[in-house]
């Protein structure tokens, strides 16, 4: 695999391991059309943006936006936020034996009512990540 594929699946496999699913977040990728977005759920963004320290690594920012129902304030949001850090910040991820996706610290900033569904507000939850990869 490539580094960007080995990236999504490095990050992917915090979401779809049990614990994560133990957690009842509905989770989607980025580019996924949410049929029924009248619950709460977060929608994950993967960005490799940067240079790494060879060309099979990449750093870059997850972001993740939180939906949470609207009019209900941001306690629900920094919840979730608060289990993302228990998954993420300064974790180390190795699906491949060839890589690992480093976290750092993350940040959290509220929104405002989501443009395509009104009883939801979104928040954006942000890490960034180092990919490292073995020539």
């Amino acid at each position: 695999m490539g580094k960007y594929t080995t990236l999504e699946t490095d990050v992917f496999s915090v979401f779809s391991s049990t614990l994560w699913k133990s957690e009842k977040i509905s989770t989607y990728p980025n580019n996924f059309v949410v049929n029924n977005n009248s619950s709460e759920f977060i929608r994950v963004t993967i960005i490799p943006s940067g240079n790494g320290l060879n060309i099979a690594s990449t750093s870059g920012m997850l972001i993740i936006d939180i939906f949470t129902f609207a009019g209900e304030g941001t306690k629900k949001p920094s919840l979730i936020a608060d289990k993302l850090d228990q998954y993420l910040v300064g974790k180390s991820l190795n699906t491949s034996p060839k890589s690992t996706t480093q976290f750092q610290g993350s940040s959290l900033s509220f929104g405002d009512i989501d443009k395509d569904n009104s009883s939801l507000f979104r928040s954006t939850y942000t890490i960034p990540f180092n990919f490292y990869g073995v020539l």
